[in-house]
């Protein structure tokens, strides 16, 4: 029996009935119609916003054709997506999303010899970099989102990256091709065979004039369709894998690719040549190719806002990497080029963590550059264009003169050896004149792009950002020609509809329309003072480039440990701030505060607070969890663990004078899991001891010590924070003994009943921690010119961060926040000339992440170092997180975040190494999880005393 034929049909933007079903029982990927993943997937780091209707993550080539082949029966459009980082729109899509990262990501074949490998469009570049780095090679476009962009999307948009002066764009590093249709049929493309789908050729030779003249020779034109690489005269023959590349989307989805790998050497320099201004770099650069430099990046004073010390003088500064087979090699050809350079300063670095920090400014510049240095915020939009090498100064002049004409401000950086030129612009989106004005400068500075010369995209594609202006670099009639070539490949309109062919408006599809405006303020609790007090500029703050998607991140960084656990996008900072954003624009997400999809995907948020320093754009998720968690139980019943470890400092100080029947009842294990179940807490943890006597007990034990010299001056405020002073008072003791041994002054007795409110605020109990709070300003009595030592790295970043965010208008708050100092930052102002004890010996542990993100480790850094203390410290998170790693349903992820750097590094040490760790959640998870006993540094520096005392030096 003939199979009966249905009629395909347009794609719409509205799921027709039955289509969910249908792709469900088509697949054996997950599809996802249900508001979170929609949520997830509204949006790429563009300035656009598109609902689809759900999500497919596919397992294989098959299940991506068995769901092109429905949404082409249904009517579906469909939108291939990786990493999600595009920056022009074209990662989103209002039919079916297929999220390729979940599963294809596997380097399917690596050829050493011939220098190749087979990926599946998920695999992330870094993976694949890692995978070829033992082989001494290595994938040359290097985007700076290389730790989460997939070859996939590099593939899309035909990615470039720094490297491309030496090692050219995707399209020059990609050898073959296997897609698939929409429909359902699939297609093999090499060079030199088959140039696509029947009629490509036909359309090709009707035309051959205009593509022999209708295209820019520029090394990043990476707008439009490349249809010139399928002319017979190409080298090599007629290319359909490097007209494929860049096509975003629109003609087919990758399964597989085939891409060349090329030589890395084995040892690189960085030049780093200083210049007046960006247009004199800018002049400067062209000049340097023939150097066969590895990379030749620019960028200007502004974009630079702390600046590094490795920096020469100069206004802006050119970035010449440089290769060779020894490290004398590559430093030598770096010194051949700082010579020849006409720079006003130049320096050459070698050192790898060097040329890491120095990069690291390169590589966040898509992220800081969204803050104009008052906070203004600045957006995409004209993110990437790119003109002859030799034009880029005047081109930069120009540009500048635009800018000041319309009023607005950027900060241009970038790829200056290859004419492309990246700028974020603190464009009003958020009101209609300002929305015209973008329309305005947009069309304005294409005319200006093209009167050079250039491509209005030289590294991220059109997408909506830019297609609607292609005849105006390529003309009608070439530009009509690309909607017969979409056609031709996808001749329903199916894949990636609105991009590159038939664009929609530039100014449509804004992600902010939908957010509360400016003369609507979300009613919120804390302050956010970096925003203007506004909540939705807050959530506005994630653009999306995706740096909390890393999944390895070994080093000091802490973001973002869940999303480095679980690999689910709604547990990494970007998704969850999405969530938020959809959560304030009520269209997808539509139960406001009370979202169970805001709130599940905020539950396993640790508050580790590293999104705050991490983040490029200073993301700050514990502070958004807080708020949310406030505004979601408001009048509500909590989990029972917001009330037993949400409220711990007040039933620590009723527990204290019944400690000893409190333990020996907390070692009956029935009574153990008892406790733990009306608690809320997980059964696998034990419950820690109770001190038997409270540090502050001890301290006013000491006979009165040190109040006869009140009033001289000699003392020391030490906060003594609730897991001090219950729960791990040896810390308190050692603290006193050092810093009295330091600096000769007398630690004060803490006043009673003070509390930072730190747990309050992590299960967002914020009326009660502002109580709390007030308390404490009300008691603390702090003394003029003497800052506040605080042990307990959590309470010290409260007390920094929360505490005036909070009160904002308590000029107590603000007093006391300035006044907080670690014990070692305490050292170095007052005891400057105080030598420590020598222990010469390695250390493990963590680095506690609120003092990370907070306060910073530089000072511990360097006292370890004097005192012979070896050894990097563990970054990310250890997984407890405080209250997170005592709740139940957490287990699993906080011991997995433990695995991720802590637990390997303590095992792996040396024997006699030194475990520090200065938080007291990251001394318990070490006890509990490998048996390991950690110190706080204090009492590492204290028995070293003592040693001293007794001769043993």
């Amino acid at each position: 029996m003939a199979e009966q034929h249905r009629p395909h049909r347009r794609p719409t933007a509205e799921a027709p009935d039955g289509f969910a079903a249908a792709l469900r029982s088509a697949v054996r990927g997950e599809a996802d119609f249900g508001p979170t993943a929609r949520a997830l997937t509204t949006m790429d780091a563009s300035n656009y916003r598109r609902v689809p209707l759900g999500v497919l993550a596919p397992r294989d080539a098959d299940d991506i054709a068995a769901a092109l082949t429905v949404c082409q029966e249904y009517g579906v459009p469909v939108v291939p997506r990786g990493g999600g980082t595009s920056i022009a729109g074209q990662a989103t899509g209002t039919g079916l999303v297929l999220d390729l990262t979940r599963h294809l990501r596997s380097i399917l074949a690596l050829d050493p010899a011939a220098r190749t490998a087979t990926v599946q469009p998920g695999v992330i570049l870094d993976d694949l970099r890692a995978a070829a780095a033992p082989h001494g090679l290595t994938f040359g476009p290097d985007p700076s989102t290389h730790s989460r962009c997939t070859l996939g999307g590099m593939i899309g948009n035909n990615s470039c990256g720094a490297h491309s002066v030496a090692w050219g764009t995707t399209a020059d590093n990609v050898r073959a091709l296997s897609v698939v249709r929409y429909g359902g049929e699939a297609l093999r493309l090499e060079q030199g065979r088959a140039v696509g789908p029947h009629g490509v050729r036909e359309l090709i030779g009707a035309h051959l004039a205009l593509l022999r003249t209708g295209y820019p020779d520029l090394p990043r034109r990476i707008s439009g369709y490349a249809l010139d690489a399928l002319l017979p005269e190409h080298p090599g023959g007629p290319d359909p894998v490097r007209a494929f590349c860049g096509s975003e989307g629109t003609l087919a989805v990758v399964t597989e690719a085939t891409v060349r790998l090329v030589e890395a050497p084995r040892a690189r320099a960085l030049a780093v040549l200083g210049y007046a201004d960006e247009s004199a770099a800018a002049e400067a650069a062209p000049g340097l190719l023939p150097y066969r430099p590895l990379t030749v990046e620019g960028m200007a004073a502004d974009l630079v806002r702390e600046p590094a010390g490795l920096l020469p003088r100069g206004a802006a500064w050119l970035f010449v990497e440089t290769g060779g087979a020894t490290p004398a090699e590559a430093r030598a050809h770096a010194e051949r080029i700082l010579r020849a350079a006409d720079a006003v300063d130049g320096t050459v670095v070698t050192d790898p963590a060097g040329q890491r920090a120095l990069w690291r400014i390169r590589e966040d510049a898509s992220g800081t550059a969204t803050r104009m240095p008052d906070g203004t915020e600045a957006w995409p939009g004209w993110e990437d264009c790119a003109v002859p090498p030799a034009r880029l100064g005047p081109y930069l002049r120009d540009f500048r003169a635009l800018l000041a004409q319309h009023g607005l401000r950027g900060t241009p950086y970038g790829h200056f050896g290859d004419g492309c030129i990246h700028v974020r612009i603190d464009f009003d989106l958020l009101t209609p004149a300002g929305v015209s004005r973008f329309r305005a400068f947009s069309e304005e500075l294409a005319d200006l792009v093209v009167a050079h010369g250039g491509s209005l995209s030289g590294e991220h594609g059109d997408g909506q950002a830019r297609a609607e202006l292609l005849p105006r670099m390529y003309g009608d009639e070439l530009v009509g020609l690309f909607g017969r070539f979409k056609d031709l490949w996808d001749p329903d309109g199916g894949l990636n509809p609105g991009m590159l062919a038939r664009p929609v408006p530039l100014d449509t599809n804004l992600r902010f329309d939908v957010l509360p405006g400016p003369g609507r303020p979300v009613d919120v609790e804390f302050g956010y003072p970096q925003d203007g007090g506004d909540f939705a500029g807050a959530v506005r703050r994630c653009v999306g480039v995706a740096k909390c998607r890393t999944e390895t991140a070994p080093g000091a960084g802490v973001m973002c440990p869940s999303y480095r656990v679980t690999g689910e996008e709604a547990h990494s900072t970007r998704g969850r701030a999405r969530l938020l954003h959809e959560m304030l624009a009520g269209e997808v997400i539509t139960d406001g505060w009370r979202s169970t999809e805001v709130r599940d995907a905020l539950d396993l948020c640790l508050s580790c607070k590293g999104c705050r320093s991490d983040c490029p754009v200073g993301v700050d998720m514990a502070t958004y969890k807080a708020e949310f968690l406030h505004h979601h139980y408001r009048g509500r019943l909590r989990p029972a663990a917001h009330y037993a470890l949400g409220r711990l400092p007040r039933w620590l100080r009723l527990a204290a004078p019944f400690a000893r029947p409190l333990n020996a009842l907390a070692r009956i294990r029935p009574l153990a899991a008892l406790a733990k179940r009306l608690a809320g807490i997980t059964p696998e943890r034990t419950i820690p001891e109770l001190a038997t006597e409270t540090y502050s007990r001890w301290l006013r034990g000491r006979h009165g010590k040190g109040t006869h010299i009140l009033s001289a001056g000699r003392v020391v405020q030490l906060w003594a924070d609730t897991f001090t002073e219950h729960l791990s008072p040896q810390v308190g003791r050692a603290v006193v003994r050092v810093l009295e041994e330091a600096t000769g002054r007398t630690v004060l007795p803490p006043p009673s009943g003070v509390c930072c409110g730190l747990t309050y605020v992590s299960t967002g109990q914020l009326d009660a921690a502002r109580v709390v709070m007030r308390r404490t300003l009300d008691r603390i009595g702090l003394l003029p010119g003497h800052p506040l030592v605080v042990l307990e790295p959590s309470c010290a970043a409260t007390l920094r961060t929360d505490l005036p965010e909070l009160l904002p208008d308590d000029p107590r708050a603000h007093e006391l926040a300035s006044s907080v100092r670690t014990l070692a930052q305490y050292l170095e102002e007052y005891a400057p000339d105080w030598t420590p004890p020598r222990l010469d010996r390695p250390a493990v542990g963590q680095t506690h992440c609120h003092q990370h993100a907070v306060l910073g480790d530089a000072a511990e850094r360097r006292l370890r170092e004097r005192m012979g203390l070896t050894g990097e410290l563990s970054g990310g998170c250890c997984g407890l997180a405080g209250n997170f790693g005592f709740e139940k349903g957490h287990w699993e992820v906080s011991v997995a975040c433990a695995e991720e750097q802590l637990l390997p590094a303590v095992r792996g040490s040396e024997p006699g190494a030194e475990v520090l760790a200065d938080g007291f959640s990251c001394r318990t998870q070490l006890d509990q999880l490998a048996g390991r006993r950690a110190r706080h540094l204090a009492e590492v520096i204290a028995e070293g005393l003592d040693r001293e005392e007794g001769g043993g030096r």
